[in-house]
C-alpha cells in the first residue's frame, strides 16, 4: 500500500484570555505546536467571534497581524488564515498582506480564501455584504488578482467586473517560490471546487462530512481538474475539524480514523483545540497525534 506522510495542523479559534494575557498565550501555543511537530497553524479571519464560540461579545483578533505575531514565535510551521472572506479586503491589499506575512516568516505564508458568509460582522462593521453569486464572482477575481500581483512579469493593469487595478505592483516580492500557496476553503461543487482546480494549490473540507462524502467531493474536484487540464495530484487535500474527536478516541483511535482519509489522499489534518487554553491542549495532545498520523 502507498505510504504518504500526513501532517497535523492546529487551527486557533478562541481568544478568551484577558487582553493582557492573549499575547503570552498565543506565543506559548505557537511554540508548543512547533515543538510537537505540528506543520501548520491557522487562525480564523473574522472581526466578530462566531456564535458557537461565544458570539460577537467574545474575543476575536485580526488575522494577519496575529499571523505575523505567530511568525515571530515560530520558524518552521506554515501560517494561514482559515479562511479569509473575500469581502474583507480589496484583493490588491490582501495580496500585499499575504506577501508581507510571507516575507517576514521566511516563505511560510499560505493564502486561505473563501467567499465569506458571516453576515452579522459585515452589517455590524459596515462592510458591504453582496449576494452570494456576487461574492463568488469577487472570489474568482480576487484569485486572479493575487496571482497577477505575484507574477513578476505582469505589473498590471487588471480590469474585472468588480475590481479594477491600474498597477498590480507587489514589492517586495514573496519569498516563496514561485509564490505563496493558495488554499480555497469550502466544498461547493459547482463553483468552489472548480476554482480549486483552476487557481488553487489546496482544498479544505470539513472533517465532519465523513470519509464517504469527502471521497465524493474529491471525485468532483478530480472532474473539475480534468475539465481544466489540471493534474489532480498536484492539489493538496486538507480537512479541518474539532479536537473533540480526539478527546473521544485518544491518539491511537484518532490515527486509526484518519487512516480512512489518508487513503483518499488527505495529507493535512487541521484540529481545532476545544475550550480552554490552546497552549495547554496542544502541549498535551499534539505530539502524540502528529507522531501517529505521520505514516498512515
Amino acid at each position: 500500500m502507498r505510504r504518504s506522510t500526513v501532517r497535523l495542523g492546529v487551527h486557533i479559534t478562541k481568544f478568551d484570555e484577558p487582553a493582557g494575557e492573549i499575547r503570552d498565550e498565543l506565543a506559548a501555543a505557537a511554540q508548543a505546536a512547533e515543538a510537537a511537530g505540528v506543520g501548520w497553524i491557522s487562525v480564523m479571519d473574522h472581526f466578530f467571534q462566531m456564535e458557537h464560540n461565544g458570539g460577537a461579545e467574545a474575543g476575536m483578533l485580526e488575522a494577519y497581524s496575529t499571523l505575523s505575531f505567530l511568525a515571530a514565535h515560530t520558524s518552521t510551521v506554515r501560517l494561514s488564515a482559515l479562511v479569509t472572506g473575500v469581502t474583507y479586503r480589496y484583493p490588491g491589499l490582501l495580496a500585499k498582506s499575504v506577501t508581507n506575512l510571507d516575507v517576514l516568516s521566511g516563505g511560510r505564508a499560505t493564502l486561505g480564501i473563501g467567499a465569506a458568509w458571516y453576515e452579522r460582522e459585515h452589517v455590524g462593521l459596515g462592510v458591504p455584504y453582496p449576494p452570494v453569486a456576487e461574492r463568488f464572482e469577487r472570489l474568482e477575481e480576487a484569485l486572479q488578482i493575487c496571482l497577477q500581483m505575484w507574477d513578476p512579469n505582469n505589473n498590471g493593469p487588471y480590469d474585472g467586473k468588480h475590481y479594477k487595478l491600474a498597477e498590480t505592483l507587489c514589492v517586495p516580492a514573496p519569498v516563496s517560490s514561485p509564490r505563496p500557496q493558495i488554499m480555497i476553503g469550502g466544498g461547493g461543487e459547482r463553483k468552489t471546487l472548480r476554482m480549486v482546480a483552476q487557481y488553487g494549490d489546496a482544498c479544505n473540507l470539513f472533517l465532519t462530512l465523513g470519509p464517504d462524502e469527502i471521497r465524493r467531493k474529491l471525485d468532483v474536484l478530480r472532474e473539475h481538474c480534468d475539465a481544466v487540464g489540471r493534474d489532480y495530484s498536484t492539489i493538496q487535500k486538507t480537512i479541518a475539524g474539532a479536537g473533540a474527536m480526539l478527546a473521544e478516541t485518544g491518539p491511537d483511535g484518532f490515527a486509526e480514523q484518519m487512516g480512512q482519509y489518508a487513503k483518499l489522499g488527505v495529507d493535512l489534518v487541521i484540529l481545532m483545540p476545544p475550550a480552554g487554553r490552546a497552549s495547554q491542549w496542544i502541549a498535551q495532545n499534539a505530539g502524540a497525534v502528529a507522531e501517529r498520523i505521520a505514516e498512515l
